[in-house]
């Protein structure tokens, strides 16, 4: 460490949250909370061997948790803290649960993955098997688990040796966001209009029949269903490739990879879903629900005319256009599997919400009935869905195993499945606990969301 970094880090952050304690701190509780902190900081800091839990970088979690519990913080910063806690302790259940998953499966992956020349010399194989620490006990290998978790060492693959965990992980993760992102926020935005629709005219013969294909989508086998597309579409239509996410025969002269168009066009999905976004914060300090729309809609097009733009003067948008129609089939199976579970929810919350004494109360002034559905229902209704969206687009980093195994997506979810068949511990650990922390952290996002989308919430 630095001369600068030890007194930026040693000394000024500490005196900091010292001075912080001196002045806010009113109870003994205070002090015992920052004394603690301190040492777990100055433990982690300085790597004493007795002082950190798991790890150095653990403590560097904990220590600001533990601190800040001891004031009486206000509101929604209190139950952030509360929440982070939650967050850091169930990390370290999951993490626990998927070793001890993993330490009860069958098997022994030295005989698997060794050459058989060296199992046959019994005293290299011992030695390897040492080596490994197969033989230990299950609590030293539990520390080790945790302690590498912690300092962010998944490993190395035993099936793609000698590349790292984290490595994979970061090939394969924006091929899978590329392709979950966009069915997610897709069938969320059908489910979301169409559930607030078919609510508002409850009973109708539009209601029962959105319902009943709603209930189809969302409980038929899915596999068999992307079967029928696969072969509708792919083979007696021949509209959309049978299975991959690229043509091979384009790429051979290609001064890039895959990798790097699917980074920029991941990107490019972000940029969009920002425009979105912006446009709906602008929209929402408008009055009217034409002008809200425009806004909506203005950042929408100067978005994708802003992407287009981009794809048309690299070198990379015939290889861009490629990728996205390999992924055309894939997003038409999830969403429309997924805008159901969306528009089912969004349509018995709306139900709920029309039932409001301020939904009769709007009605009894006057007000036209699409400002009463959008303006004052919807948005209620939108809580229960937004958590949806939010923890399923955490969740779908996992890949959908079903979904890339079917279209042969080489993703998060179709690397987890192989990792696991072929016992490939520390890979499939790295999908599973990768998969779990973006989960928890969702949860966190959601509650935070809650609070923002819905006044009356309050913590």
């Amino acid at each position: 460490m630095r001369g600068w970094e030890l007194i930026v880090f040693a000394v000024v952050i500490p005196l900091i949250g010292v001075y912080y304690s001196l002045k806010k701190g009113k109870k003994p509780m205070n002090y015992i909370f920052l004394a603690i902190s301190l040492a777990l900081y100055y433990g982690a800091l300085f790597n004493v061997k007795y002082l950190y839990l798991f790890s150095p970088r653990f403590n560097f979690i904990i220590a600001p948790i533990i601190y800040f519990y001891g004031f009486d913080l206000p509101g929604l910063a209190k139950f952030i803290r509360n929440r982070t806690a939650q967050i850091v302790l169930l990390l370290v259940i999951y993490v626990t649960v998927v070793f001890f998953i993993f330490l009860a499966m069958p098997g022994d992956y030295t005989t698997k993955f060794l050459d058989p020349k060296l199992m046959r010399n019994p005293e290299m194989y011992e030695k390897i098997r040492k080596m490994f620490g197969v033989d230990d006990p299950w609590y030293v290998k539990y520390y080790k688990h945790m302690r590498n978790f912690f300092n962010l060492e998944m490993g190395i693959s035993f099936s793609e040796y000698p590349r790292r965990v984290e490595e994979i992980i970061a090939e394969r993760l924006p091929r899978t966001l590329f392709l979950f992102l966009a069915s997610s926020v897709l069938s969320f935005l059908l489910g979301f209009d169409l559930g607030k629709r078919i609510a508002w005219r409850r009973g109708g013969l539009i209601d029962k029949a959105a319902t009943f294909v709603g209930i189809v989508f969302w409980t038929i086998f899915t596999p068999f269903y992307m079967l029928i597309l696969i072969w509708f579409f792919a083979v007696t239509l021949k509209w959309f490739p049978l299975s991959g996410f690229i043509t091979p025969a384009k790429w051979f002269d290609a001064p890039f990879g895959a990798q790097d168009v699917f980074i920029r066009l991941l990107w490019t999905e972000f940029f969009l879903l920002v425009m979105w976004i912006a446009g709906v914060i602008v929209a929402s300090k408008l009055k009217t629900i034409k002008s809200k729309r425009i806004a909506v809609w203005s950042f929408i097009v100067v978005g994708i005319i802003l992407a287009v733009i981009y794809w048309t003067t690299n070198k990379m948008g015939t290889y861009a256009l490629d990728i996205i129609y390999h992924l055309a089939l894939p997003v038409i199976a999830l969403v429309t599997l997924h805008f159901a579970g969306d528009m089912l929810v969004m349509r018995d919350t709306m139900l709920e919400v029309i039932k409001e004494d301020y939904i009769t109360t709007a009605r009894a002034k006057g007000l036209p009935d699409k400002v009463i559905r959008d303006k004052h229902a919807a948005r209620t209704a939108l809580l229960p869905l937004m958590t949806s969206f939010v923890i399923g687009l955490a969740s779908t980093v996992s890949g959908g195993v079903i979904t890339e195994t079917m279209f042969s997506w080489k993703g998060m979810g179709l690397t987890l499945l192989e990792a696991t068949t072929s016992q490939d511990t520390p890979l499939a650990i790295g999908c599973l606990v990768f998969t779990g922390v973006l989960v928890l952290i969702a949860h966190l996002v959601a509650d935070i969301l809650y609070a923002f989308l819905d006044p009356r919430i309050r913590y």
